[in-house]
């Protein structure tokens, strides 16, 4: 009798340490837990009406990779691209810079980037020729085709390079700016500030990228008449 409750005894404390064991052992062994967040694309080039989706890869502390199912939080930096709870982009007009897009799990972010493109397949610029005093602004109108955008400027995805003719001339002395021209059409507006010399032109040049992967261009002259 004495040797069956022994037995029992010993039992109930196997059981006993066994349990509080494992419930010990909680604090010591973690999950595979989320390490990091990559977003792919990682980068984009988006055509103005298109859509995207967007996808969450986890990497986690056993070194393996997946795909983050559930649990993602998408955001976009800009109201010219949202985004869905699905993470489905939609570039709804041509921003001025690239956007962001954000997914985030479990506290961790990976990120995005979005350049959104517009539908230009040729560029003409208005004056193409234009003599200049200093000290007055010249608007010049870079208009794209098909569009959107329909007006090309430094603040919606085009990059503006201003080159001497003359290789001493500085080409600090013509800066252009965002603008509008007479008829309230953005364009970019051009200055010859004071020093530059009469007779020594600048080419200006818009480039604008296609929705090809290729880049459009077009070229005007500013003539400066000096002082």
């Amino acid at each position: 009798m004495l040797t069956g409750r022994k037995l029992a005894l010993t039992l109930a404390f196997t059981v006993l340490v066994v349990v509080a064991f494992g419930v010990s052992c909680k604090g010591f062994f973690t999950g595979n837990t989320l390490q990091s967040v990559a977003i792919q694309p990682s980068t984009l080039d988006f055509q103005v009406t298109a859509t995207q989706q967007f996808s969450a890869w986890g990497t986690y502390l056993d070194g393996t990779r997946s795909q983050i199912t559930s649990g993602v939080v998408w955001t976009s930096d800009s109201p010219d691209v949202t985004i869905t709870a699905g993470g489905l982009a939609t570039a709804l007009i041509v921003t001025a810079s690239a956007a962001t897009i954000t997914g985030s799990a479990q506290g961790l972010d990976g990120t995005a980037t979005v350049n959104v493109i517009g539908d230009v397949t040729a560029m003409t610029v208005n004056p193409s020729n234009q003599s200049m005093s200093e000290g007055t602004q010249y608007p010049f109108t870079f208009t794209g085709s098909p569009g959107p955008p329909t007006y090309i400027t430094t603040s919606n995805g085009g990059t503006l390079t201003i080159t001497p003719f003359v290789s001493t001339v500085p080409n600090t002395l013509l800066t252009c700016t965002v603008g509008t021209n007479t008829a309230g059409n953005p364009a970019e507006s051009c200055t010859a500030n004071s020093g530059a010399v009469a007779g020594n032109p600048w080419s200006i040049v818009m480039s604008y990228p296609t929705p090809a992967g290729g880049t459009v261009t077009a070229t005007a002259t500013a003539n400066a008449s000096g002082n």
